[in-house]
C-alpha cells in the first residue's frame, strides 16, 4: 500500500542531556533520525517529510547526505505545530490518502511495524501501535499515594497511521487550550475511530541519558567489529630526542625517518587503516612526496581516525607496544596515552601503551633500532 510519512525530529531533547539535539545524534554510527527514515523507505513511504528546526538544517542535510530521499521543512515551538507543518507539506494529496507520523526519538522502527499498522487502519480514522501498561501505576496527590487501575490503559507509540483527511479536520477543529499529546487525540477529538494495533518494546522512545545507553547496545547488533594490526621500525641515529607515540622523550639518539619516524604512531595508524581495509601508511602519505619529509605524525594518525568516522565507524580500543631496550617508556606511559586519546577523539581508557625488551637479542636488542607494533579495533556500520 502506497503512503506518505511525517518524522518529527524537530525537538529540542532537553532531557536527553546536553550537546545535539537527540534526533541528530549518533546511534550505531547513524543519526537516530536515519533509522526510522530508512525502515520508512524500505516499507515503501513516499514522499518522506522529515521536520526539523531551523537552526538544525543543515546539520539535518548533513546526517541525511546519501540516504533515502526526503523533504525537509522547518517545525514550530511545539510538537503539534510541527506536525502540521508537515501535513502543509503534502496539501497537494487527497484526503484519503494514509499518512503515518514518526517520532525521529524511537529508531527501531521495521518494516514490520508498517505493515501490521497499516493493516490495522483498514477503513478507519487512524490506527496506533500500543503497548498495555503492565507496570503498577501510583499516583501522589497532597501527600496521599494512590494505586490506579491498569485496566484498560495504554502505552501509545509511534508511528501512527491516519486517513490525511481525519487528521486534516482534527487540526482544523482544535482550539489548542491545551496542547495534543498526541495525534491519535486530535483525531479522537472529531470522533475519529483511532484502532490500537499491538505495538512493541523495542519502539521505546530515546528520552533520557540512559535509554542512549540501552539503545547503544541494541544497535551493536547492526554493527560489524574489525581489528587491525600494526607494525613499524626505525633505526638509532645521532640526535638528542625521540618521538613515541606523540610525545617528545629526551634522549642520547633519535630515529631516522622520512616524518618524524614516530614508529607507535605509524603502527597505529596502519592498524587503524587495516581495521577499516583502507590500505597502509604509505599508500596516503608516501615517502617519496616531499611534503611529508620531516612531518608531524599525529597528522597521520588523525587522518585515518577520519576515514574511520566518516564511515561512520567509531573507535573502539587501541593497543600499542614499543620494543626498545631504551630510552625506558615507563616514565612516559601516561602522556602517551593521553596524547593518543587526544589525537583520536576517544577517551584514555581505550587507550593502551606498554613496552618490552627483546633481552638483548636481535636488532633492538643490540639498540640498532626500534620497534612498534600495534592492535586496533573499530566498529562500522554494517
Amino acid at each position: 500500500m502506497s503512503f506518505s510519512a511525517i518524522v518529527v525530529a524537530a525537538g529540542s531533547g532537553l532531557r536527553a542531556g546536553a550537546g545535539v539535539p537527540k534526533a541528530w545524534r549518533k546511534l550505531g554510527g547513524r543519526a537516530v533520525a536515519q533509522w526510522s527514515i530508512e525502515a520508512l523507505a524500505a516499507a515503501g513511504a513516499d514522499p518522506i517529510i522529515v521536520v526539523v528546526a531551523d537552526d538544525m538544517q543543515a546539520t539535518a542535510e548533513a546526517a541525511l547526505e546519501g540516504g533515502p530521499p526526503v523533504a525537509l521543512v522547518t517545525g514550530g515551538a511545539t510538537r503539534a505545530l510541527s506536525v502540521q507543518s508537515g501535513l502543509a507539506a503534502l496539501r497537494h494529496a487527497p484526503d484519503s490518502r494514509t499518512v503515518l507520523i514518526h517520532d525521529a526519538a524511537r529508531p527501531f522502527l521495521s518494516t514490520g511495524h508498517v505493515a501490521r499498522l497499516i493493516e490495522g487502519l483498514g477503513t478507519r480514522a487512524g490506527a496506533i501501535l500500543a503497548l498495555p501498561v503492565a507496570d503498577t501505576l501510583k499516583r501522589q496527590d497532597a501527600g496521599n499515594l494512590e494505586t490506579p487501575s491498569r485496566d484498560g490503559l495504554w502505552r501509545a507509540q509511534t508511528p501512527q497511521a491516519f486517513t490525511l483527511g481525519a487528521l486534516r479536520r482534527g487540526y482544523a477543529a482544535w482550539d489548542f487550550t491545551g496542547e495534543p499529546t498526541d495525534d491519535a487525540q486530535v483525531v479522537s477529538s472529531i470522533d475519529g475511530e483511532v484502532a490500537l494495533v499491538p505495538g512493541d518494546p523495542l519502539l521505546f522512545k530515546l528520552t533520557y541519558p540512559e535509554d542512549f545507553l540501552m539503545a547503544e547496545q541494541l544497535a551493536g547488533g547492526a554493527r560489524q567489529v574489525r581489528t587491525g594490526l600494526g607494525y613499524d621500525a626505525h633505526r638509532w641515529g645521532p640526535g638528542d630526542g625521540v618521538w613515541l607515540c606523540g610525545v617528545r622523550i629526551d634522549h642520547d639518539q633519535t630515529l631516522i625517518g622520512h616524518s618524524d619516524a614516530d614508529a607507535g604512531l605509524h603502527a597505529l595508524t596502519d592498524a587503524l587503516l587495516g581495521a577499516l581495509g583502507a590500505g597502509d601508511i604509505g599508500e596516503h602519505f608516501p615517502p617519496s612526496d616531499p611534503q611529508w619529509r620531516g612531518a608531524s605524525s599525529d597528522r597521520f594518525l588523525a587522518h585515518a581516525a577520519d576515514l574511520i568516522r566518516a564511515r561512520g565507524g567509531q573507535i573502539t580500543n587501541v593497543d600499542v607496544t614499543l620494543i626498545c631496550e631504551r630510552p625506558k617508556i615507563q616514565p612516559h606511559r601516561d602522556a602517551m596515552r593521553a596524547r593518543l586519546a587526544e589525537i583520536l577523539a576517544v577517551r584514555e581508557d581505550q587507550v593502551s601503551v606498554k613496552a618490552t625488551t627483546t633481552e638483548g637479542m636481535g636488532f633492538t636488542g643490540r639498540e640498532e633500532g626500534l620497534a612498534a607494533q600495534a592492535i586496533a579495533t573499530i566498529e562500522l556500520p554494517r
